[in-house]
């Protein structure tokens, strides 16, 4: 491809923090949550280019007349891949699309299309923009994609504090997970995370159930947990991971107990039969067929209580955050009812917004 800026590219990324950024010159974007996505296009050469640096134009083939009517003949994005479900955006959906059978990507395209959100310009023409500041880059954006139709869109953005702190809460219910902030004079840093993002943070407790070994041994790597539905069911929703190598070695001591004859009609004993009517761990990974995903079962009988940032439908979209034991919780009353779930919003009121 004959572009300023030629494929591969490492979006730039984020840091996590936890309320608006203080001062003057922050622009407001909704965080969207799909894939990543940059998006080169040469004349009628379309090339869509993942997180990490991957293609996945075979696995969105309905994007790309769209995008050829949409951008000018050289252009380079940076945006979101979504797909919009009855209750707001599907994350399950775009996972299904990674699949290696072309007949199958191509019927999912009909059924549950997907839509490109874009929220940055890399190059257009014969121009290199990654070093002109996030406010030049923006109105450069609009100037492409003002007339854009679905389903090509153009995010919303907002300088008011009144305004993005409205969208924190408002938009939640349409399956966004938060905000990103933007400084004016920001360039865009391949690979660095220098945007700001501000997710939602809540709290469950929920049943400890089994867990899995690090990839490295002898110590702990992942909790699995679980909350009970209205039948009394318990379901698999959800990992919590990411702990420091001293908590790592804990979990092995407070858990062993649990491990003596924890197979013994455990609830996900048969995870791997087909049918059984519950949310269960040990499914491939659809990211990395050679990734081990077996697990230890424990009783059900330790409570913990772990911090989310969103949910997806009946489990939690990213891993979650262990705070601390639950002893005083008993894990039949670890149920769905404590989840906050947000209030549901029409993804067309978010695409309309900043307009």
């Amino acid at each position: 491809m004959a572009l300023p800026v030629p494929p591969p590219v490492s979006p730039m990324l984020a840091k996590l923090v936890r309320d608006l950024p203080d001062g003057e010159g922050f622009s407001f974007e909704p965080k969207w949550d799909g894939f990543r996505c940059i998006v080169f296009r040469d004349g009628d050469a379309i090339e869509l280019g993942s997180r990490n640096e991957r293609p996945l134009t075979r696995y969105f083939p309905e994007l790309a007349d769209p995008l050829r009517q949409n951008l000018p003949a050289q252009a380079v994005l940076d945006g979101e891949i979504v797909i919009a479900g009855p209750h707001g955006l599907d994350f399950d959906a775009l996972t299904q699309r990674i699949h290696p059978a072309a007949s199958r990507v191509a019927r999912l395209a009909r059924e549950t299309p997907a839509s490109f959100v874009a929220f940055d310009v890399l190059g257009v023409g014969d121009q290199d923009l990654r070093a002109t500041p996030y406010a030049d880059r923006r109105a450069a954006l609009e100037t492409l994609l003002g007339g854009c139709q679905p389903p090509i869109h153009l995010t919303p953005v907002t300088t008011d504090r009144a305004v993005a702190a409205d969208w924190f809460e408002r938009f939640e219910g349409a399956g966004l997970d938060g905000l990103v902030a933007k400084a004016a004079d920001l360039r865009y840093r391949e690979g660095d995370r220098a945007m700001l993002k501000i997710k939602h943070e809540r709290t469950a407790d929920c049943v400890v159930a089994g867990f899995r070994w690090h990839k490295d041994g002898g110590v702990v790597g992942s909790l699995l947990l679980g909350l009970m539905d209205r039948e009394g069911t318990l379901h698999h929703v959800g990992v919590a991971s990411g702990f420091s190598a001293a908590r790592r070695r804990e979990f092995v001591e407070e858990l062993a107990p649990l491990r003596e004859g924890a197979g013994d009609g455990h609830p996900w004993g048969s995870w791997a039969a087909p049918d059984q009517g519950a949310r269960m761990p040990g499914a491939q990974s659809r990211w990395n067929a050679g990734k081990d995903l077996s697990w230890e079962p424990l009783r059900i009988e330790r409570v913990c209580e772990v911090a989310y940032d969103h949910l997806q439908g009946d489990r939690f979209r990213h891993a979650t955050t262990f705070r601390r034991w639950r002893p005083d919780r008993d894990p039949a009353s670890c149920t769905y009812d404590q989840l906050d779930s947000p209030v549901p919003a029409e993804l067309s009121a978010v695409f309309s917004a900043g307009h």
